[in-house]
């Protein structure tokens, strides 16, 4: 009896290693390329490409730095996926018109699905609709 328990164990504990490294293999990256357009905004209507480089950190293991590759230049900001939403901020210094926008998106897996587009100043918020394409696909990207 023993000894059809240890060859089982022998057996089990390297398909319970592989399963187990398989199912971390399969957390997929959010580092890339992404095309999103705004829609339904008074003033951010347009294609751009939100570039994220995960780097973890802050006590989120999916999170890092974001850049929104507007027509008008490149803005620097950060990003985090918890519970299945992205959240990208990207302040905007004092001397500018805008204190920051900020995207919404679901993501799961390593892929991103539509969310909100964000706009603010003082009291002055512009909201819209976010669509976002397949990963690597920005033709607009610096």
């Amino acid at each position: 009896m023993i000894r059809s328990i240890r060859k089982f164990m022998a057996i089990a504990l390297p398909v319970v290693a592989f399963a187990m490294a398989s199912s971390a293999a399969m957390a997929q990256s959010y580092t890339g390329h992404w095309p999103v357009t705004v829609s339904k905004s008074k003033f951010a209507n347009g294609k751009y490409c939100l570039e994220l480089t995960e780097q973890g950190g802050g006590g989120f293991p999916r999170g890092g730095t974001a850049q929104l590759v507007p027509a008008n230049g490149t803005e620097a900001g950060t990003f985090t996926v918890i519970n299945g939403l992205l959240t990208a901020t990207f302040p905007t210094p004092e001397d500018a018109d805008i204190a920051f926008q900020l995207l919404t998106a679901h993501a799961s897996d390593g892929d991103l699905a539509k969310g909100q587009y964000e706009l603010a100043y003082g009291g002055f918020y512009d909201f819209g609709l976010l669509a976002v394409g397949t990963k690597g696909d920005c033709q607009d990207r610096r």
